[in-house]
């Protein structure tokens, strides 16, 4: 049954299978039902996978957090550093597809059970590795990465299952609440555990401990088949009845169309297709300042004099403390604030999704772009003006998902989500890290090598960050021109 969520009626065993409408839905009559809240099971479920997505993202980045130690341990150029993060990208952007597709036609919790396990693993066992096997902790990043892809494009559909469409916005949110404060974390971790044991290979090593604890919550608590609410489900609900199949006579929707049936569909969204293209350019920014920002400081420290050149065998990492910590913080502020922007201006402006993305893209790129130009001068302005740049970036987050999640139809929201995942990251943040490091590596190739060209070429490659941004803004615009139109379809 749907557990007090509105419908009391039994699941047919295609809904339960492949979340979405029922090989054959009939005719019927209004059907009158009490509207109950979320079980609270509902709520334990989607804290089981906020707990998760932390560990998710703080394996993302703990990496960037001792970047420095990284590159000296391993004797790497900026580029090959890029390169680094880009093979972990681009491996869980490749997989994306392959889970999404799972998640639309298997059983959820047995995907992400053996997601969670894998990743972990791979993470652990990267923490062993020799500096003459660089290329075996290439590799175990490019793992970690197909093991983390299992989970980001399945965890937001069963969320989005469990909650009616005002809840689901606040859950969401919650969800993604945890990309920023993860990531932060990653870095806090990472920075810290360098310091207090004096080797960064222990940065490796807690994560998995967590994900095991994560493992037996999944195993627990969240049931062993999630019911799918599917486009009949969410079909008309007012004062207490719910109209089950209103078809036309004679018209049948299936859940089993084909992959690329469902891909052109999709790319016949525009709103799906340009709120993507806008994601792209967010992961773009995100996927660059999240690897080079702390070396990027760190340089412009040397420069000042600040700090003295790292030559000892840890390297100071106060910068990737602090950029975590700023992460976190502006993370919370940013979702809370774009998902409460985004529930008071819908009742005034149905284009108000897209256009808040596209307004907090524009202000993002500005502070960025101010922030880079003042580094060299006054070290406390880059880190204010980044951290806005942050904060306005994050506001986008729950927005963009939500926006995905109404102009789709269910049957289509895996497979939407592993698209989303694939683009944004192949055009994002898969390339970012390694442009930038190339940029950078091209720049001091042609000049002196100093601390002063050091820090330059970083800081002249960064400013692609900023007119991505801008790119960014302009797609959540057209993606506005479309939205009204693409919702009342799917939900038709």
């Amino acid at each position: 049954a749907h557990e007090n969520r509105g419908l009391r009626s039994q699941p047919s065993p295609e809904e339960l299978n492949y979340g979405a409408t029922a090989a054959h839905v009939r005719q019927g009559p209004l059907v009158s039902v009490p509207r109950n809240g979320p079980a609270k099971r509902d709520y334990l479920v989607a804290a089981v996978l906020c707990y998760a997505n932390l560990i998710n993202f703080m394996d993302w980045f703990l990496v960037p957090g001792i970047l420095l130690d990284i590159q000296k341990y391993f004797e790497l150029s900026d580029e090959d550093t890029g390169l680094l993060q880009t093979v972990f990208i681009l491996c869980y952007m490749l997989a994306a597809p392959i889970f999404g597709y799972l998640g639309d036609r298997y059983n959820r919790k047995i995907i992400l059970g053996a997601g969670i396990f894998f990743w972990s693993g791979v993470t652990l066992g990267s923490s062993f590795i020799s500096e003459l096997c660089y290329w075996i902790f290439f590799l175990s990043r490019g793992l970690v990465g197909i093991g983390t892809a299992t989970y980001s494009t399945i965890a937001p559909t069963i969320i989005a299952d469990l909650f009616e469409e005002g809840k689901r916005t606040t859950m969401l949110s919650i969800f993604y609440i945890f990309i920023p404060v993860g990531s932060g974390l990653g870095y806090v971790l990472a920075a810290g555990m360098a310091d207090v044991t004096g080797d960064w290979h222990w940065a490796f090593r807690i994560t998995p401990c967590m994900g095991g604890l994560a493992l037996v919550l999944l195993i627990l608590l969240v049931p062993h088949r999630t019911p799918r609410r599917t486009a009949a489900h969410r079909a008309l609900s007012i004062s207490g009845t719910i109209r089950v199949a209103a078809e036309k006579p004679g018209v049948q929707r299936t859940a089993k169309t084909t992959w690329c049936q469902d891909v052109v569909s999709l790319a016949k969204n525009w709103s799906f297709v340009w709120s993507s293209l806008g994601l792209t350019a967010m992961a773009f920014v995100t996927g660059a300042l999240g690897t080079w920002i702390p070396l990027f400081l760190y340089r412009a420290q040397v420069v000042q004099g600040i700090v003295s050149p790292c030559l000892q065998e840890t390297c100071d990492s106060s910068n990737s403390l602090i950029f975590g910590g700023i992460t976190i913080g502006t993370g919370i502020l940013g979702v809370i604030t774009g998902a409460e922007a985004a529930r008071r201006l819908r009742k005034i402006n149905n284009k108000a999704d897209p256009l808040i993305c596209a307004t907090s893209m524009f202000i993002s790129a500005l502070c960025l772009y101010i922030a880079l130009m003042v580094a060299q001068t006054n070290i406390l302005s880059t880190f204010i003006f980044i951290a806005f740049g942050e904060l306005f970036l994050s506001v986008n987050w729950a927005v963009v998902t939500d926006i995905l999640l109404y102009v789709v139809t269910p049957r289509r929201q895996s497979t939407a989500i592993a698209l989303q995942i694939l683009v944004s990251h192949l055009l994002g943040d898969a390339g970012s890290p390694y442009l930038i490091g190339s940029i950078a590596n091209a720049i001091q190739a042609k000049n002196t090598d100093s601390f002063q060209w050091s820090f330059w070429s970083m800081q002249y490659s960064f400013v692609t960050c900023a007119f991505v941004g801008v790119f960014g803004g302009g797609f959540f615009l057209l993606a506005s021109f479309y939205i009204e139109e693409d919702r009342k379809e799917a939900e038709s």
